[in-house]
């Protein structure tokens, strides 16, 4: 007897054998040979559709007709088929019979729905957000006010922005200025309000408060803060820099500096340093000086010191 028979012959026995350990379920046997056969068949089919995934996504990149939302899009698509094909070409390919598991499987299929719930609604979230474009990778959006998104706003009232990293099936990652990483569900960036700075226009429009103090030249004192932020280059020149008067303050009369940028996911916070540090660099040599809080502090102790000259206590206040 040649090698390939006895294989053969060890082969049918060890099938026959685990064929014979198991029980009876209604009119389907379940043995150990069809549990082993349904986690073979399911890895075999997991790495076929993980194989003809790479491959679509190899020619989706290939292709150049097609943006990177549309792109996601049809990967997504492409996946959600695959994987409901395999599943019934599994289910096909084993010959298991589901109607012997009717009561079973619909008691299993109504908790796993319960289960599943908020991953399917974050799915289609997802492919909805994917199809109208209104957000997509590459965006930049502010991370939630505090409640809705987990997120706040940066000291000094700068929002606190992050870019889109990847659409997920079940979140959006996005990345903030400082590294962090926040998961936002797709289903909550579609029944709350986003603020997407990307979405019409990567324009953004920052304002600056700028104090300048009574004695100074008020017209030189603008001209100065125009021209340092013309000379950022980062800072658009269309819609150009403008200044204003927004109040009669205490201390100083408040400018407003308003600019406008197109790439914010660069930051905030480093372009309002630059554009304040070029300020007092020009206002030191202008000799216009930075207003600051001080105090004046009247001891009146008796009717000869009332009419004496106030006099000032102390260093001025930071």
């Amino acid at each position: 007897m040649s090698a390939a028979a006895n294989l053969r012959e060890g082969f049918d026995g060890m099938v026959i054998a685990m064929k014979a350990i198991g029980l009876d379920v209604g009119a389907y046997r379940l043995s150990l040979y069809s549990l082993f056969s349904t986690v073979v068949v399911a890895i075999l089919l997991y790495l076929a559709v993980k194989i003809v995934l790479r491959a679509t996504k190899w020619l989706l990149r290939r292709n150049t007709h097609i943006d990177q939302t549309q792109r996601l899009l049809t990967e997504k698509l492409i996946a959600i088929a695959l994987f409901v094909f395999a599943m019934l070409f599994g289910i096909d390919l084993l010959g298991i019979d589901l109607t012997a598991l009717a009561v079973f499987s619909g008691a299993a299929g109504l908790a796993i729905g319960f289960g599943l719930q908020k991953t399917v609604g974050n799915l289609i979230a997802g492919i909805i957000l994917l199809m109208d474009r209104s957000i997509k990778p590459g965006d930049v959006l502010v991370v939630g006010d505090g409640s809705s998104m987990g997120g706040s706003t940066l000291p000094g009232g700068m929002p606190n922005v992050g870019r889109v990293a990847k659409i997920g099936v079940r979140a959006v990652n996005v990345v903030t200025r400082d590294g962090k990483k926040h998961l936002i569900p797709n289903e909550l960036l579609m029944t709350q309000a986003v603020e997407n700075w990307s979405y019409a226009s990567p324009e953004v429009r920052v304002r600056m408060r700028i104090p300048v103090p009574y004695d100074a030249d008020l017209r030189l004192a603008q001209r100065l803060i125009v021209e340092t932020a013309k000379a950022n280059p980062r800072i658009l020149d269309e819609p150009e820099p403008a200044v204003w008067i927004t109040a009669f303050g205490e201390r100083a009369v408040e400018h407003e500096l308003r600019i406008w940028i197109s790439d914010p996911e660069a930051g905030l916070g480093n372009i309002q340093g630059e554009v304040f540090l070029g300020i007092w660099d020009r206002f030191q040599e202008a000799g216009i000086r930075i207003p600051y809080p001080r105090t004046d502090v009247r001891m009146l102790a008796d009717d000869d010191e009332q009419s004496s000259p106030p006099r000032r206590r102390g260093p001025p206040a930071a």
